[in-house]
């Protein structure tokens, strides 16, 4: 009965909805960058390096599953699409878990050790990947909140469509940034961790 009710209160003000889950993410994440969530066991680098990979497989297999949810959905195929995308969000979850317990307890980020057009080019891709993952956080919250209280019929009828879009776009070239610049952290050049 709960959870009737909960839905039918999220169906009716998805908005709300939207941006009460957009502000608890965000205080989350800021919290943990400001170090004033004290709630994280202190790592060390190789665990800093263990969840890094992590994150890029989680990332990549999330990034598979929302173009394939996109494509399904070109399709028809509402059942499929619907079962990617919410395998894409619950990834998404565990890539935000791990991510915080990386930065929360090391203290700390990677720097990357290289100069010149390499390296400001990986702080743009770096940038845009950042930027496009704190817009999106909404967006996809509200694609999320529409296509879990409507039926597919009814879907048709709310914004659901148009700012699906957006979400899955934004959000596949931010995961994608995310492993390039991963990869090139981690993989192709050296980095450091600032004292």
């Amino acid at each position: 009965m709960a959870t009737a009710n909960a839905r039918q209160r999220a169906r009716e003000n998805p908005l709300k909805v939207t941006a009460l889950l957009s502000v608890v993410g965000y205080v989350l994440v800021l919290g943990t960058f400001a170090g004033v969530l004290p709630i994280y066991p202190s790592i060390g680098i190789e665990t800093v390096n263990l969840l890094s990979d992590a994150i890029a497989v989680v990332n990549s297999v999330a990034t598979v599953s929302l173009v394939l949810g996109w494509y399904w959905i070109r399709k028809g195929e509402v059942g499929k699409h619907r079962a990617a995308m919410l395998t894409s969000f619950a990834l998404i979850l565990v890539f935000l878990a791990l991510y915080l317990v990386k930065v929360g307890g090391s203290g700390g980020e990677k720097h990357i050790t290289v100069d010149g057009v390499v390296y400001y080019a990986y702080l743009l891709m770096l940038a845009v990947h950042i930027l496009l993952s704190v817009v999106a956080v909404p967006v996809v919250l509200y694609a999320l909140v529409l296509g879990l209280t409507h039926s597919p019929s009814e879907l048709r009828d709310t914004a659901h469509r148009r700012v699906g879009r957006i979400a899955a776009g934004s959000w596949i070239l931010s995961l994608t940034l995310g492993v390039v610049t991963y990869l090139m952290l981690n993989h192709i050049y050296s980095w450091y961790i600032p004292q």
